[in-house]
């Protein structure tokens, strides 16, 4: 991030038109901090400023910019900075730009690369979107078994300035296949005459192209990898997916999540960076759905509307009731859905689910239970002439009411993701609002059945 004195003596410069003391700033400031500065000014001074960077910085600054901005600066660059541009992006950070833009831009870059770039994109764009083969990098290292420590190193220090890491050096046979992965440090440990195979254990955790991204951030966390492997279905070893682009991975999906929990489409884009319009695109289909859920709300209400008319202090105490309902259920929900993404629990395990929410349910809804009956006692003492009837009726509808809603709101929550999953959509879609409506049509329903039978029959 920016310092404020950083940030001020940037603005001046710029508004000084001093070019040469912007340069000398920039080459200690790191790209993503210009890219930040770049996101907050016109389109022109972005574009000069842009071409004060060195190539190398300009391409890291470029990858850090959002992708309106980008867009902005593609708009105005010649040929040529096109040219040195995609030249310097890392191969993964091609696919991320070209994906996001228009068609023209994107026939512009792809007319801007060399023939081997545009071939290496190419093979990439033909793996399914969201996949890790759009998300690696073809740029490592590796090595044969056969070969010395020393051939190793001599190898490393030929082609590791153009790869993106070399903390991790894999081991492919003759035909490209991969054997193992070692870690640098046990090469600069090791003697020089010493064979690769020698420190081989053959153990390695590779992941496929074609799974979904979500893959490689649960596996980089799982055994803590900086860099994995990645294979095609021959087992070959096509490229690597590093930890910094999985942390992007990671971040998109957990705001897409987030956002779905919501009750609402996932954004395409930054918050800042999405219109008015496309805003209420992605909200007003689930708000009309949510709308529709609520109609059965008052649907439900009227068919107790004799219930209501002869004991009309029943309704005092629906919101009580179905709120308590509704956030057990969004509480489960939230848990699950974060459990199923993280890999905690499998979509399988939905009885092990029932069986713990259930127990869960029962000791929530009876502390609820107990703490509502202490509300409506010292209610009752306040206000005895409203309720009209026994304090023991009313407090034992109330009690018994919550349980059954606290139980109820526990068991949608939870079982929710599991159904949907099963019908091919994304859990994340079971959220807080729709459990919430659910929980409130049916709360209805037990509320006012328990309440009738305990008061009509004692």
């Amino acid at each position: 991030m920016f310092t404020s004195q950083l940030h001020t003596d940037l603005d001046q410069f710029i508004q000084q038109k001093d070019w040469i003391k912007l340069k000398e700033a920039f080459l200690d400031t790191p790209p993503a901090d210009i890219a930040e500065l770049l996101d907050e000014i016109d389109g022109d001074n972005a574009l000069v400023i842009f071409r004060l960077l060195k190539k190398n910085k300009a391409a890291d600054v470029f990858s850090e910019m959002s992708t309106s901005n980008q867009e902005m600066l593609l708009e105005l660059f010649t040929k040529q900075q096109l040219t040195d541009l995609m030249g310097n992006l890392e191969p993964d950070e091609r696919i991320s730009v070209i994906e996001e833009l228009p068609g023209h831009l994107t026939q512009r870059l792809m007319n801007s690369l060399t023939i081997e770039d545009r071939k290496v994109v190419q093979k990439q764009l033909g793996y399914p979107e969201e996949s890790i083969g759009r998300l690696m990098t073809p740029r490592y290292v590796r090595i044969k078994q056969n070969w010395t420590v020393e051939r190793s190193m001599a190898h490393i220090r030929k082609w590791g300035t153009n790869v993106e890491t070399i903390n991790v050096i894999y081991v492919v046979d003759e035909f490209e296949k991969l054997i193992d992965d070692l870690r640098l440090n046990q090469l600069i440990m090791a003697e020089p005459e010493q064979l690769i195979e020698e420190l081989m254990d053959h153990s390695f955790v590779a992941l496929s192209a074609f799974d979904d991204q979500e893959e490689a951030v649960i596996a980089l966390s799982k055994y803590d990898r900086v860099a994995m492997p990645v294979l095609d279905s021959a087992s070959i070893l096509i490229g690597i997916v590093t930890i910094d682009d999985v942390i992007d991975i990671a971040e998109e999906e957990a705001t897409e999540d987030m956002q779905k929990m919501a009750g609402m489409d996932a954004l395409d884009d930054y918050y800042s960076d999405t219109s008015v319009v496309e805003m209420v695109k992605k909200r007003i289909r689930w708000l009309i759905v949510l709308f529709v859920g609520q109609i059965l709300t008052v649907t439900a209400m009227t068919n107790y509307e004799a219930t209501l008319q002869k004991l009309a202090f029943l309704s005092f105490f629906i919101p009580l009731i179905i709120s308590s309902g509704g956030n057990s259920g969004s509480q489960a929900a939230t848990l699950i859905i974060r459990a199923i993404s993280t890999k905690d629990i499998l979509k399988t395990d939905w009885s092990y689910v029932l069986k713990r929410e259930s127990l869960s349910g029962i000791l929530l809804g009876v502390l609820i239970g107990l703490l509502g009956f202490i509300v409506i006692g010292l209610y009752y003492l306040k206000y005895p002439d409203v309720l009209g009837v026994g304090f023991l009726h009313i407090a034992s509808s109330i009690s018994l009411s919550l349980l059954c809603v606290v139980l109820w709101g526990n068991l949608c929550g939870s079982m929710l993701p599991f159904i949907l999953s099963k019908a091919g959509f994304d859990p994340a879609v079971s959220s807080a609002p729709f459990v919430s409506t659910l929980v409130d049509v049916t709360g209805i329903v037990i509320y006012f059945s328990i309440a009738n039978f305990i008061l009509n029959t004692f």
